[in-house]
């Protein structure tokens, strides 16, 4: 299959809109810079690896968006794990409405994203050195990136979703659809739902799958 080659914010644009987001000049501006810092800061840092300075785009930030298919209408969102910020400032970025909450118990990796909100000046986002296990709290929404096997993450929902609330996994990046059966019968057994969702193909030039996950119990 044969792809439209996209570059830089033609991959953002394309996957907040099937996310059912809308991004202005101003976020555009935003995610450039968060896009230049990772490039020059983060990745030189080791926040992310090496070669990844050409996969910033598709790999990171636009993978990233895609996420906000499953974010809740209002309240604090936790990104579990964030790493250099990853999904949850180019979540921020893009959803200026929510609270963003961004966890991780590295100390290096927190000081980094403190520099990235230096520069970019998000006041909706809050940085916690903390892991995500001895956080508490009920939240309306989650997301991790590769943050935590996937066995583990119905436990964590479950305990840190307020009812209502919801979580979004980032499953693949590979065409095969994900082996989830055994997440479902977690779920299940928490009176959670989930949903397998696939991004179309030609959203980020390639496959990609998510898991959002739904607390329906009080």
């Amino acid at each position: 299959m044969t792809f439209h080659v996209k570059h830089g914010l033609d991959y953002a644009r394309s996957a907040a809109s099937w996310a059912g987001v809308s991004l202005d000049e101003a976020q555009c501006n935003l995610l450039e810079g968060y896009a230049d810092w990772l490039a020059s800061e983060a990745i030189p840092a080791g926040g992310l690896g090496p070669r990844e300075a050409e996969r910033v785009w598709d790999r990171h930030i636009a993978d990233s968006l895609t996420f906000a298919c499953g974010l809740p209408s209002d309240g604090v969102v936790v990104d579990g794990g964030t790493g250099v910020g990853l999904p949850g400032l180019p979540l921020a970025i893009a959803r200026p409405d929510l609270t963003f909450w961004l966890v991780d118990r590295g100390g290096r990796r927190t000081r980094l994203i403190e520099r990235a909100l230096a520069i970019l000046d998000l006041p909706e986002v809050v940085v916690i050195r903390r892991d995500i296990y001895d956080l508490s709290g009920r939240f309306n929404g989650l997301v991790f990136r590769g943050a935590l096997p996937k066995g583990e993450i119905p436990a964590s929902a479950q305990r840190l979703l307020a009812p209502g609330g919801t979580c979004v996994v980032g499953l693949s990046r590979r065409p095969e659809t994900p082996d989830v059966e055994e997440v479902e019968g977690m779920v299940q057994s928490l009176d959670m739902t989930m949903e397998t969702i696939r991004v179309p193909d030609e959203v980020l030039d390639g496959p990609a799958w998510l898991l959002k996950i739904t607390n329906s119990g009080n």
